[in-house]
């Protein structure tokens, strides 16, 4: 049975696990073909792996409604609902509505009109980060001085196209760093420490590392709020950071195309393969 890694192209920037991944395929016996999800190769039905597609975050209406129809003829990982839960970010204050600790999250929608150095002085927040709340990478991710002209014409800006998210900046990311949690087949893998990385720039991933016990209960915690716990997903990420006080949040809770860092841990790759082969033997 053939197996498609839903990918784009071209890629907004390449993806280190993408030849690991499909060797490793290879190696277990499975046909694997990296296909852009807009493609008209989906026209057949095939059991779908999404990783890189990146570029969704331009017309996530189209990209739900791709998945949508691979999910209605064929397997598709992670699963249709998930997605659609997971696309926009607005998932953040649904995690702090569950008393899942997250980054502060201020989400204004397309076309609102905010005051946003008002909004972000009642709140204490002075450096800020704005960006898209449907996003990858660092796509249109700015660090602003809350009370400066920037912080609202960035904000007016990117609000004439999209929702957006307004957030404190962790000054925790400088030293501590972000951690990127891996979980995969729903066991937990291995973490790294990623950079801050905003618009244009890059990202620097650390080896993997050991973490602390209260930042994978954060990560769990954000799982389980979600259900993503019990809905068998192939893969899942969630970046945490300490905040002010020291304690882990969740920063982006990822289950639709993260990178998993396959490179920093040979086991996450073999697990990867091993749940991607049970699930085809599953899907015959």
């Amino acid at each position: 049975m053939t197996l498609r890694i839903a990918t784009c192209r071209p890629l907004p920037e390449p993806d280190v696990d993408e030849n690991l991944l499909l060797e490793a395929l290879r190696s277990a016996g499975i046909d694997a073909q990296m296909v852009a999800w807009h493609e008209a190769e989906w026209r057949q039905p095939a059991p779908t792996v999404i990783r890189s597609t990146w570029d969704y975050i331009h017309d996530p209406e189209a990209f739900l409604r791709w998945a949508t129809d691979v999910a209605a003829h064929s397997a598709l990982w992670n699963p249709l609902e998930v997605i659609r839960g997971n696309l926009h970010k607005r998932y953040l204050i649904e995690l702090e509505a569950r008393e899942v600790p997250v980054t502060p999250t201020m989400l204004l929608e397309c076309g609102q009109s905010v005051d946003i150095r008002s909004q972000c002085a009642a709140r204490g927040w002075r450096d800020i980060v704005v960006k898209p709340a449907v996003g990858a990478g660092s796509f249109e991710t700015h660090r602003v001085d809350a009370a400066s002209p920037d912080a609202d014409a960035v904000c007016r800006r990117l609000l004439t196209e999209r929702d957006v998210l307004v957030q404190p900046y962790l000054d925790s990311v400088e030293h501590h760093g972000e951690r990127a949690l891996v979980w995969i087949d729903g066991d937990f893998t291995h973490a790294v420490r990623k950079t801050p990385r905003f618009a244009g720039g890059v990202e620097i991933v650390s080896e993997a590392l050991p973490i602390a016990a209260a930042e994978r209960a954060v990560g769990e915690a954000a799982l389980a709020a979600v259900g993503a716990l019990d809905q068998d997903l192939l893969y899942a990420r969630v970046d945490v950071a300490p905040d002010a006080a020291g304690r882990p949040v969740v920063m982006e809770l990822e289950l639709v195309e993260p990178s998993l860092f396959l490179l920093q841990s040979p086991v996450a790759l073999r697990r990867l393969v091993e749940g991607i082969d049970r699930r085809l033997r599953h899907a015959r």
